[in-house]
């Protein structure tokens, strides 16, 4: 993803953690379909937020806070190969009609008129809070919200890889690889990156909400349609 910053100053950050353990954190298995990663421990980074959110250092998957660890559509727990509404657990598109039968807010996009106004991802469809546990879950929309109200950020570039950097005002920083997104069997990764929330886009519920950005800027965004492949950053209180 090596390209010109068209003006921006390209910022290289020195590596401050040592993958994401955390020793004194312990992860306890849960669920018989959570992969092997449930065993291991997870860093995350105190950015004084005023809710006292804390964020992991690396993504659901990842390995360091610069790689892209899996990619998994809204409200489901496996990554996959192929995203589409084809392949889309909790919903369908047919006949340029989409049949949901979980997660509806509104009977005109439900299988049969379906409507259980569930806004948030239920603990069995949060990724994080399945895969990794002991408290951890995916982000709300108001938590995103509140992490980039409470720190600046800026492009800039974490062993080789370019993503959004954020700092709080207690000097402590946070990483988002720019790692794309998954449409079908496409990888898009031009300079992107894409983020799920646990919250639902009530008035599109085809949609969810998350983070979007690129080199230019940040904003949180509800346009994502449920079936693609995003990747997830998770928070503990």
């Amino acid at each position: 993803m090596k390209r010109a910053l068209m003006g921006f100053a390209a910022v290289v950050i020195a590596s401050l953690w040592v993958g994401c353990g955390k020793p004194e954190d312990p992860v306890a298995p849960v669920g018989p379909s959570a992969p092997d990663t449930m065993d291991m421990v997870h860093d995350y980074v105190d950015l004084g937020l005023p809710n006292g959110t804390l964020w992991a250092t690396c993504n659901v998957g990842g390995d360091s806070p610069e790689d892209e660890g899996e990619f998994f559509s809204w409200g489901e727990i496996a990554p996959k190969e192929v995203f589409g509404w084809k392949y889309y657990q909790y919903g369908s598109f047919l006949d340029e009609h989409y049949e949901f039968t979980k997660y509806c807010s509104d009977s005109v996009y439900g299988l049969d008129g379906f409507v259980d106004d569930l806004i948030l991802l239920e603990p069995a469809d949060d990724v994080a809070a399945t895969v990794w546990g002991s408290g951890w879950r995916m982000p709300t929309k108001k938590e995103w919200e509140e992490l980039f109200e409470n720190t600046v950020g800026e492009w800039s570039e974490l062993e080789g890889v370019e993503g959004w950097l954020l700092t709080a005002k207690n000097g402590n920083t946070l990483f988002l690889p720019a790692v794309g997104y998954w449409w079908n069997d496409i990888h898009n990764d031009e300079g992107l990156g894409l983020y799920w929330s646990s919250t639902l886009n009530t008035e599109f519920p085809y949609r969810a909400w998350g983070i979007h950005f690129n080199i230019y800027s940040a904003h949180i965004c509800g346009s994502s349609e449920r079936c693609r492949g995003q990747v997830v950053r998770a928070v503990r209180t």
